[in-house]
């Protein structure tokens, strides 16, 4: 735990009692603050309860008592509109933050200047997160990892001088620290998302954007130009990372055809045959990566030893299994079209299981990459609108549940005759129609594949 000693001594109001609020309570009071705390839901209080806390319905509160209000970040701040409780925080002039700003605010007090990598980004910011962070540890650093990607970061080891914090930082996260300056800021890309909660997508950008503003380096992927520009108005130090070619008189780092560039133009890592960061997305993300440990004092075999020993990430591209000549990979994670596109584009002669409850859209947009299909296997409640978009372009076979698909796409594959068939879930879809969570339909195909002959 990293106590809050910032508000040692005064009350503060808290709402939102899911796991990293209750995660902050116990940070405050560890801290010496006085605490109120409350949720919409009973039965967050009531867990909240059952561990010791102080409940108290903040509709009773007096706002004016309180030095400020913590937000968990679900909670809406400003769109579609504000929470009543920032409509009272606002109308007593105190403050709203995270949980984020607690920690930036105790790291500046206890140990300024510790170690703080913040990464952030519409997508792959987990990955990234989850690579910098092994590359540290397999290079013998210590190193604390949270925030969006699980652990509460309240719940890590306090800043210290020797210690490295990795750290996934959401949109919602930012926006509730007003303070953030992390020694390395992170920002890989930005396409539209989270736009009810943020409004427009010139926000949701500046949002974004403030995590690198403040940073003492930042590193910034430039393959699209929202972040091209946030790139072009940083005024401290900033690394560039690109995917392709670099356009004359780039000096930053960049990947090209699975080999990871350093800022001199030289080839520092080779990607090929390290399956958890298969595509260009994770050459992006293993780029900036490589630019920010080589920051942290990382060598060059270092660097390279942790890339090819990095396990990846549950659910996305996760490579589960083998049968003969035939990956099974489990990239339940991809719960909508431009999801899904990542891994078709990084196999080919794929054996395909999608299907659930469709988003917006469906696959139509996947169009370009069906000649990469061998075969569809089509399971839940999608699968007559998918079988539309596949008839006469994809071969498929609707299946109903993921067993006879997996059963199925394994039978099919081993009899292929390419080189390396892949039978890959990457649904397309959100999971609630048969499963709990993604996490639970991954687990089960994980499953389906180990049961196999």
């Amino acid at each position: 735990m990293t106590p809050v000693t910032c508000f040692a001594g005064r009350k503060v109001a808290l709402f939102g009692l899911g796991g990293s609020g209750l995660a902050t309570v116990r940070a405050l009071l560890a801290g010496g603050a006085d605490v109120l705390a409350w949720d919409d839901s009973p039965e967050s209080t009531g867990r909240a309860r059952d561990q010791g806390i102080t409940v108290f319905d903040l509709h009773d509160a007096d706002f004016s008592d309180f030095s400020a209000l913590i937000l968990s970040p679900g909670i809406p701040l400003t769109h579609p509109a504000p929470h009543w409780t920032v409509e009272r925080a606002g109308a007593a002039g105190i403050p709203v933050i995270g949980d984020i700003e607690l920690f930036c605010q105790e790291r500046r007090a206890i140990a300024p200047g510790a170690p703080f990598v913040a990464i952030t980004g519409t997508n792959g910011k987990s990955t990234t997160t989850a690579l910098i962070a092994h590359i540290l540890a397999s290079a013998g650093r210590d190193v604390q990892m949270g925030g969006n990607i699980g652990t509460a970061i309240l719940s890590l080891a306090p800043p210290a001088p020797d210690r490295i914090h990795v750290v996934e930082l959401s949109s919602f996260q930012i926006d509730l620290t007003p303070s953030l300056d992390p020694g390395i800021g992170i920002l890989l890309n930005i396409t539209p998302d989270h736009l009810d909660r943020h409004g427009t997508l010139a926000e949701y950008a500046a949002i974004k954007a403030r995590l690198v503003a403040g940073a003492d380096l930042a590193i910034v992927g430039i393959d699209d130009d929202l972040s091209r520009a946030i790139a072009d108005a940083v005024t401290g130090p900033r690394v560039a990372v690109h995917v392709g070619t670099p356009p004359a008189g780039f000096d930053g780092f960049f990947a090209r055809d699975g080999t990871v560039f350093g800022a001199d133009g030289a080839p520092i890592a080779d990607l090929a045959g390290i399956g958890s960061l298969r595509g260009a997305h994770n050459w992006q993300n293993a780029a900036v990566a490589a630019a920010c440990v080589r920051a942290l004092g990382v060598s060059e075999a270092e660097l390279v030893a942790g890339l090819r020993s990095f396990p990846g990430l549950p659910h996305r591209m996760e490579e589960v299994g083998r049968r003969g000549r035939v990956l099974f990979v489990n990239d339940s994670k991809a719960t909508n079209a431009d999801s899904a596109e990542k891994a078709l584009t990084a196999f080919h002669d794929i054996h395909w299981i999608l299907g659930g409850k469709a988003k917006e859209g469906g696959i139509a947009p996947l169009a370009p990459l069906f000649g990469r299909v061998a075969h569809a296997y089509l399971i839940g409640a999608a699968s007559d609108a998918f079988a539309a978009t596949l008839e006469g372009r994809v071969p498929y076979t609707t299946c109903g549940t993921l067993a006879a698909a997996t059963a199925m796409a394994a039978e099919a594959a081993s009899a292929s005759e390419a080189v390396e068939p892949v039978v890959l879930l990457s649904p397309a879809c959100a999971s609630y129609d048969q499963f709990r969570s993604f996490e639970d339909r991954g687990d089960q195909f994980r499953n389906l594949v180990r049961a196999l002959p």
